[in-house]
């Protein structure tokens, strides 16, 4: 761009914004959404957010005169001509970025903001261009980016502006970061080169050692010309050979200020926001909140909100504070309103903050507030006590008194976790929110750390604060007990005293932010932000709607179950004290051992470790398929006492007092798999083969002018089975409808489908259900009753009618073995840790887990995607149904009797297109729903 001439403009002032680093952080910042005619939008809605914000903030602080955003047009630029690797290793952008890329250029001119790029060129040469303008006129120039390739450019008027810390980098900051002043910025880069843009350097050199050669030497070239006079030989060595490429380097990293453009400063004047420009990009794309935001600034030049001045008027407020060192840690027990309000206005300032709460119950339905605690820089978090009190009761004492009202606390954080411009990242943040539901607070945008990390690394470690902390941070967490104790001394966390609460509280804050900054990256380098933006994080939202709306039970039921149990285990034990010839306690293993292989000997017995006879639910099994007859009346009495003691006893202690339900807990990152599991109670574990399992579920009912609904897909792990290996026969069947168990019947043992033996068809059923697991000859034979050469040579002849199904399982373990996880249809790794391990046993169950986990994760993801749709499906029809529970293949709803036809249609819609348009699957997924009072009619 050629210098433009004239008078000095005195006082004017260039904003340039880096378009391209604002695009990603919008992207990041909220889940998928789409308009009406289903384009993706959740950045660009992120990036109108921040800049509605930027204007609002310009218009509060020191004004400029001129304003661009500036983006880069493409992946190729003249750099590539120098080095085609440059930036080879990028990885694509992400599929539903794509489109939004266009959009957020009509974002910026709908604004009434320049937006600016040029093919051939990069976002910073454009930039450099601009900044070397700005000085030749005499005019200021701040870039708003923390780009680091950008700080050469600093000085001489020109500065840069940090986006989300929010704070000025001059010489010194630069000087800071790069051991060099701005204009020797470039040197030490081409000497360290640069990994993420492929930017080569020179091997076995890093930036403090670049910078210090830099400051001896003067500049690059010198250094190269005299490189004999440097004593280490590794180092001179790598500077010889590698001098070409230092070259090549600096090429690549400085800044082109010479780029061709039509545009001229003055065209880049600010001007006032146009309402004509605006509100048809807003209503054309759904942005109703940002327009209902905006309000009537839509007619004003740039005007500033009154919640930002008061955001500023708080922050400026509070002194500056260093940031904290490495490893260091700033905590604040934060005791009034005043405080908190600034703490608030800086995270609002910042766009993001960490966030845990401290309540008195795992039971977030029943928990009560203790406290919560923010962070918005690593190293630095508050807590803010609520209702602490004096240990054992007693009245407060002074430093415990000192707590902000709960009213207002919440009412001044409100705004701060439902503000769409704000990142609410937390850990597990599922519980807060379904507490803070309870006062009425919606937490959104967010982000879960635990949910990234299962994105990334689901099967291999837990995913847990405390072991993420260790593993990615090195750092050992201040544990629960260290400030509650143990046992019978455990206090309730409202009894600890505020030091104590709040280094272990603002911890959870500030360690949860770390573990954002390192993680959240990854996801895109790794391939797996589509799992997490589709499958992970709008899942939350839904599981805390259902887990409030829990499920009716009738309790009068469940005693009177719990009473039949009681009077028909008296009756087994009589039976079984018959049958062992004398009186025992029939719960304790031990006596039972004596019994069976002491006095009765029986055969198969085992010791264990601790010379007891082994009596596990294997042991009897065995025995009772040898016919005798105790061992099979004990699995029967412990069958009931596990009934009893799990569900109709403790059912009864766990409905809420306030709603008459149960609330169970939805794990979401438990299994490898991507399968929920369900806590407290867990409802996923009923049995539902045996008469007595199904009683239980006649306990669940539904309220009062409603009926349950459940919906079940029909054998979906054999259907994606027959989708993902290929199996043309399964996949016919599928789509004819036919019988799959007597057709694979038919085809391994060789006899027509029509008038087949049900017990012929019962064998195929668990040959097909079994190779899904890996089932050997000896499982299948335990689980048929026939010899275990029998079972062997049905498996034999499955996999020569199958052969695609061992040539799917081969391929599945030797993908195991090589890379340490497979996937899903969609996307998600399941580690198998464990597969190359040295004992065979260890490495056998691994390689079942392995054939498994592409099924069962697959069915996971598709039970996932169907939850996710359906309050909106539904929502959108005007029904009034809920979602109550996830059990395996099933949903339960709970449906108004005037709306039964409308919402079977709905769910099935779902349900059976949950894949689209991700997967288009092979076969058919087929969804059968029925009605009844009680869970039990409905399946």
């Amino acid at each position: 761009m050629p210098t433009e001439t004239g008078a000095a403009a005195g006082g004017e002032h260039l904003y340039l914004v880096d378009g391209s680093g604002y695009i990603f952080r919008a992207y990041h910042a909220l889940p998928p959404l789409t308009r009406a005619d289903g384009t993706p939008v959740n950045a660009v809605l992120g990036f109108a957010n921040i800049m509605a914000r930027f204007l609002a903030d310009l218009d509060n602080g020191d004004r400029p005169t001129h304003l661009a955003v500036v983006f880069d047009a493409g992946r190729r630029t003249f750099r590539n001509d120098i080095y085609p690797q440059y930036k080879a290793h990028r990885p694509p952008a992400p599929e539903d970025l794509i489109p939004q890329f266009a959009l957020i250029r009509e974002a910026t001119a709908a604004f009434n903001v320049p937006a600016l790029e040029l093919e051939g060129y990069e976002a910073d040469d454009i930039i450099a261009t601009l900044a070397a303008t700005a000085k030749a006129r005499g005019a200021r120039c701040t870039i708003v980016s923390s780009d680091k390739d950008l700080m050469q450019l600093v000085g001489g008027g020109v500065d840069m502006m940090d986006p989300v810390k929010i704070r000025s980098i001059g010489p010194d900051q630069v000087i800071e970061k790069f051991g060099v002043p701005p204009e020797k910025v470039v040197d030490v880069q081409a000497l360290m080169g640069d990994p993420t843009d492929n930017v080569p350097g020179v091997p076995g050199i890093g930036q403090k050692t670049a910078a210090e050669l830099i400051n001896t030497y003067g500049d690059l070239d010198t250094l190269l010309a005299r490189t004999g006079e440097i004593k280490q030989p590794k180092r001179r060595e790598n500077l010889e050979t590698h001098a070409d490429l230092a070259r090549i380097s600096r090429e690549l990293v400085r800044l082109k200020a010479d780029v061709p453009m039509d545009t001229g400063f003055d065209d880049l004047r600010i001007r006032a926001i146009d309402s004509a420009k605006l509100l048809p990009f807003l209503e054309e794309n759904d942005f109703r909140s940002l327009r209902n935001k905006l309000g009537s600034r839509l007619a004003a030049p740039l005007a500033g909100t009154a919640a930002r001045a008061a955001d500023a008027a708080a922050v400026a407020a509070k002194p500056a504070e260093a940031p904290a060192a490495p490893g260091t840690t700033a905590y604040e027990t934060v005791t009034d309103l005043a405080a908190l309000k600034r703490w608030i206005a800086r995270a609002r300032a910042a766009g993001i903050v960490a966030f845990d709460t401290e309540t008195t119950s795992l039971d977030a339905m029943q928990a009560e507030l203790v406290g919560f605690s923010l962070s918005i820089e690593a190293g630095k978090a508050a807590y803010v006590p609520l209702r602490h009190r004096a240990r054992g009761g007693l009245a407060l004492d002074g430093e415990v008194a000192a707590q902000i009202p709960v009213a207002d606390a919440l009412d001044a954080l409100k705004p701060l976790l439902e503000a769409d411009d704000v990142l609410k990242v937390g850990q597990n943040l599922k519980y807060d929110m379904l507490v803070l539901r309870q006062h009425g607070i919606a937490i959104a945008p967010f982000d879960d750390t635990m949910l990234i990390s299962y994105a990334l690394e689901g099967g291999a470690h837990g995913h847990g604060m405390d072991e993420l902390a260790s593993l990615h941070l090195g750092h050992q967490t201040v544990k629960y007990d260290e400030v509650t104790g143990t046992g019978k001394d455990r206090i309730g966390f409202d009894e600890v005293g505020l030091a104590e609460a709040t280094r272990y509280a603002a911890e959870d804050a500030d360690i949860t932010l770390r573990l954002h900054q390192a993680l959240k990256p990854r996801l895109f380098r790794e391939r797996v932000l589509t799992v997490y933006e589709t499958l992970e994080r709008p899942l939350s939202p839904v599981l805390v709607d259902m887990e409030a709306a829990g499920i009716l039970v009738d309790r009068a039921e469940l005693a009177r179950l719990s009473a039949d149990f009681a009077a028909r285990m008296a009756e087994m034990e009589a039976e079984i004290h018959q049958l062992a010839g004398r009186s025992f306690n029939v719960g304790s293993p031990k006596q039972l051992g004596e019994i069976l292989f002491d006095e009765m000997k029986l055969p198969g017995g085992k010791r264990m470790k601790t010379g007891a006879w082994g009596t596990g639910a294997d042991v009897l099994e065995e025995l009772a398929g040898q016919g005798h007859a105790l061992p099979q009346k004990i699995l029967d009495w412990r069958q009931l006492a596990k009934l009893k003691s799990t569900y109709t006893d403790a059912l009864q202690a766990q409905i809420n007092p306030k709603t008459g339900r149960v609330h169970t807990s939805y794990a979401m990152a438990s299994t490898s798999t991507g399968r929920l599991s369900s806590t407290d109670p867990n409802l996923q574990n009923i049995p539902i083969r045996t008469e007595e399992g199904r009683k239980i579920r006649r306990a669940f009912v539904a309220a009062p002018g409603t009926v349950l609904m459940s919906a079940d897909y029909s054998q979906i792990e054999l259907r994606l089975l027959a989708h993902i290996a290929d199996i043309g026969a399964l996949k016919d069947a599928f789509a004819r409808g036919i019988d799959i168990h007597a057709m694979t019947a038919s085809e391994v043992f060789g006899i027509p489908v029509e008038g087949m033996d049900p017990m012929i068809r019962r064998r195929a059923k668990a040959i097909n259900f079994g190779i899904i697991y890996g089932i050997s000859a000896f499982g299948l034979a335990n689980q048929l009753g026939i010899p275990q050469g029998e079972a062997g040579a049905y498996i034999k002849r499955y996999f020569e009618r199958f052969p695609g199904i061992r040539a799917y399982m081969d391929a599945m373990k030797e993908l195991a073995h090589r890379q340490g996880f497979v996937g899903t249809i969609f996307g998600r790794k399941c580690h198998v840790p464990g597969i190359n391990d040295k004992s065979a046993a260890r490495r056998a169950f691994m390689e079942r887990a392995a054939i498994n986990a592409p099924i069962q994760g697959s069915a996971a993801d598709i039970m996932r995607r169907a939850m996710i749709r359906m309050p909106d499906a539904l929502r959108e029809a005007g029904l009034a149904a809920k979602m109550l529970l996830q059990v395996h293949d099933e949903l339960v709803f709970e449906v108004p009797d005037a709306e039964v036809a409308a919402t079977k249609a709905v769910v099935v819609r779902v349900m059976q297109g949950a894949a689209l348009p991700a997967v288009d699957i092979s076969v058919p997924l087929v969804v059968e729903a029925g009605t009844g009072h009680s869970w039990a009619e409905a399946h």
